[in-house]
């Protein structure tokens, strides 16, 4: 059984930085593509970050790029999101996804992935 599990969200005043965790866990780690979506009270989930091992790249809305970075650490079987600079309108819960192939057309659609954690809250005061 596979589990992903987000950690690390939290309070933070705008202009502060946070890093979000999602660990990897279960019999198998055999992902290609791993991503971060959020969603916002009475918002609908949207795609903030993507990594693919297909062609060891890394996608991001234009609103976080600068801002956020995704990374991976293989040895721990952990993805992270660095937030800095945040705002209050990225206040929402924050899920990590997976899938274990690739598609350069259907990264940033939560319907594609077969994987999700339960989230984590970020909550940006003004």
């Amino acid at each position: 059984q596979v589990q992903l599990t987000e950690s690390g969200g939290g309070l933070v005043q705008a202009g502060g930085s946070l890093r979000i965790s999602c660990v990897v866990s279960g019999r198998t780690f055999s992902f290609t593509t791993m991503g971060w979506f959020r969603q916002a009270s009475g918002k609908e989930r949207e795609f903030v970050a993507a990594f693919t091992w297909g062609g060891s790249s890394t996608f991001y809305t234009d609103s976080m790029k600068g801002r956020f970075t995704i990374s991976r650490d293989n040895a721990k079987n952990t993805l992270y999101l660095q937030m800095n600079s945040l705002k209050p309108e990225d206040t929402a819960v924050y899920y990590c996804a997976a899938r274990n192939t690739w598609n350069p057309g259907r990264y940033a659609s939560p319907e594609w992935y077969t994987y999700w954690g339960q989230g984590t809250q970020v909550t940006v005061s003004s």
